[in-house]
């Protein structure tokens, strides 16, 4: 292991996780102010992930080569109380559990009782999802029938699509652009949805090439003030590649590694869920409560009907349930079968 990587996973490894409250300061104060108002649910999202990225902490840390942080600092965690605000006794079982605690410090506390839980209280989305819930699906949900995907965690799946290495950001610009000319508003009742999505698009990526002209910036303010020679052309480098990706396509792998971990940590920053929001949050526009309830309930159908599931044999749910196969037991759940469950819970 060279000396630099040692180095880097020594810190990695030293280091508690802790949770941050950048994050959720910067979007809760975002969505108290007027930017939030008068605009579409897409362009708001895209202005507040701008917001986020103007305003957070840029990070570069001695040894690094691929630079940027989803926090302020190395195993910093932030919170998305616009998805589920975590409640007081969250944070105190977060700092305090012995699996993967994650430090809670006193600063944060008080900015959550004070701002954060105050503020999104009945707003975020997994109150509102609740809110429209059945009371049958909420009785299922707490007797641990199955899961929703509301809780906080970080994305499962990378964003790893071959078109970030030929093409940049402004080259996606254009094609925003060009989508945008070509809407027939005549023909096309869905144009004005439409036009506000490309928008949204063009915004965020205006966002994250500002976000890495940042690190540019910061790359070269510690190159300035660096007195190891091989050290300040490293940081010269990185801040020649922050100008570079992603606006532009990379020139070779260090550039495209930079390019890729920008995209990485832009999905990251914007929002926190993995597979409910790639596969049904990002598919849908959403008009009323009632038409989330409908769309998330025929993905719920999709998933428990349709999908085969590796742990119930590679066959779906439904399917598994009417063979009538025993559950595992487990410490939260009484022993019986998906299918006398879904039964009692009025869901057959």
């Amino acid at each position: 292991m060279k000396e630099r990587i040692k180095k880097l996973r020594e810190q990695s490894l030293s280091i508690k996780p802790y949770v941050t409250p950048e994050r959720a300061k910067l979007i809760t104060e975002f969505y108290k102010s007027d930017a939030a108002d008068k605009v579409s649910s897409p362009v708001r999202r895209a202005l507040a992930f701008k917001y986020l990225l103007e305003n957070k902490v840029v990070c570069i840390s001695e040894n690094e080569l691929i630079v940027g942080e989803r926090g302020p600092a190395p195993r910093a965690t932030p919170t998305y109380p616009e998805i589920t605000a975590h409640s007081l006794e969250d944070l105190r079982i977060l700092n305090k559990r012995e699996k993967t605690s994650f430090a809670v410090g006193a600063e944060t506390k008080k900015l959550y009782e004070e701002e954060i839980i105050p503020f999104w209280k009945g707003k975020t989305i997994r109150d509102r999802i609740f809110g429209e819930m059945r009371e049958e699906w909420k009785a299922a949900y707490e007797a641990g029938v199955f899961t929703e995907f509301m809780e906080q965690r970080a994305p499962g799946h990378t964003v790893l699509d071959d078109k970030i290495y030929k093409k940049g950001f402004i080259d996606f610009k254009k094609d925003i652009e060009r989508n945008i000319k070509n809407l027939d508003s005549s023909n096309d009742p869905e144009a004005p949805k439409k036009k506000e999505e490309l928008m949204a698009m063009e915004i965020c990526s205006d966002a994250l090439i500002m976000y890495a002209e940042r690190h540019a910036e910061k790359a070269r303010e510690l190159a300035k003030k660096e007195k190891n020679p091989e050290r300040r052309k490293e940081l010269e480098r990185i801040a020649e590649n922050c100008s570079r990706v992603p606006a532009r396509t990379p020139r070779d792998f260090w550039e495209a590694l930079q390019y890729y971990w920008f995209v990485h940590l832009g999905a990251y920053i914007e929002s926190f869920n993995a597979r409910f929001r790639l596969e049904c949050l990002n598919e849908h526009w959403f008009l009323s409560l009632y038409d989330v309830k409908e769309k998330i309930e025929s993905w719920q159908r999709d998933y428990n009907e349709n999908r085969p599931h590796s742990s119930l044999g590679n066959v779906p749910p439904e399917q598994f349930a009417a063979q009538n196969l025993p559950l595992k037991t487990d410490s939260i759940r009484a022993p019986g079968t998906i299918k006398n469950d879904l039964q009692n819970f009025g869901l057959t």
